[in-house]
């Protein structure tokens, strides 16, 4: 199945910009002030409820002051929860990030009734500079076993080959771009760029620049089956490419986003996703603006068995 019914948030104590990740995440904005915590907090609280009130289970585990980790709001990316019971950890470009790896989520993540059989922890690769940022470098089409991953300093293509060889999924391996003051540079996260849900795919296509590449995405994402649904480059910069597909307690599927997301999308685009899925979106402005990423950044799907 494409989707699961469950999510791992972390509950932030010490949000804020993160100068180690502006590096080459040309989102984020520096507007940090006293506020930004208690502002960032009551925004994670409001997209947990909302969740929760569509029938979404939330494994909410709380970050801790030291060492201070200030994405610990975005947790797909150091680990992901898989349904042989397989737990990966990966490697991060940022050194604070890495400390996010946290034994105890994971015991968390087990309290609720998950079984954990074994932990692969790749993250030793850090040490030779190559870096692969979960799900949020890699996007899976859990159904087809394909997995689309953009190349840039987060996805090593070496790494992100051997991942699939060893999971088996069939790597599609393209490159992504976005203007970023005068020059276009790599997007950091091929998560902010494209969405698979069960039935349908979000992507921003302009921002693929080359045209083989471009036509390769294209043909694979028709192969599936699912609906491809474009957005602009001026929408993936308002994280409408950053959408997560869930489902509740009764199978029905949402498509999470933010606000500035739904905002930015037209009436046709809402039209066409609503065919298969109810949108649900949350403000999110504060994590977005400082963090640089949004909804589906924010969720680590757990598709472990029950114990």
């Amino acid at each position: 199945m494409q989707t699961t019914d469950t999510v791992l948030m972390i509950e932030p104590v010490a949000f804020g910009y993160n100068a180690q990740t502006a590096e080459n995440n040309y989102f984020q904005v520096n507007v940090q002030n006293d506020d930004t915590q208690k502002k960032a907090l009551a925004e994670f609280n409001a997209f947990a409820a909302i969740l929760e009130e569509k029938g979404v289970n939330v494994v909410k585990v709380q970050d801790t002051p030291e060492p201070h980790t200030p994405d610990s709001i975005f947790p797909n990316n150091w680990v992901s929860f898989h349904r042989d019971g397989k737990v990966i950890l990966y490697p991060m470009f940022a050194p604070n990030r890495r400390v996010e790896r946290r034994q105890d989520v994971l015991k968390a993540v087990e309290n609720q009734g998950f079984r954990i059989d074994r932990v692969v922890d790749v993250s030793h690769f850090e040490e030779e500079g190559k870096y692969l940022e979960g799900t949020g470098s890699m996007i899976f089409d859990h159904t087809h076993k394909i997995a689309y991953g953009s190349v840039s300093l987060r996805l090593d293509e070496g790494l992100f080959r051997k991942f699939c060889a060893e999971n088996g999924y069939e790597p599609v391996v393209f490159h992504s771009y976005q203007n970023a003051g005068e020059e276009r540079l790599p997007i950091y996260h091929t998560n902010v760029m494209m969405c698979v849900a069960d039935r349908f795919v979000v992507i921003c296509l302009d921002c693929i620049d080359n045209e083989i590449e471009r036509e390769k995405v294209q043909e694979v994402i028709k192969s599936t089956g699912k609906e491809l649904i474009e957005i602009s480059e001026e929408q993936l910069q308002n994280f409408a490419g950053n959408m997560l597909q869930v489902h509740n307690s009764e199978g029905k599927t949402f498509l999470v986003m933010s606000q500035t997301a739904f905002n930015s999308l037209s009436a046709e685009q809402v039209s066409r996703i609503e065919k298969y899925s109810e949108i649900i979106f949350a403000d999110l402005n504060t994590i977005e603006v400082n963090g640089g990423g949004s909804a589906r950044c924010m969720l680590a799907e757990v598709f472990l068995p029950k114990a």
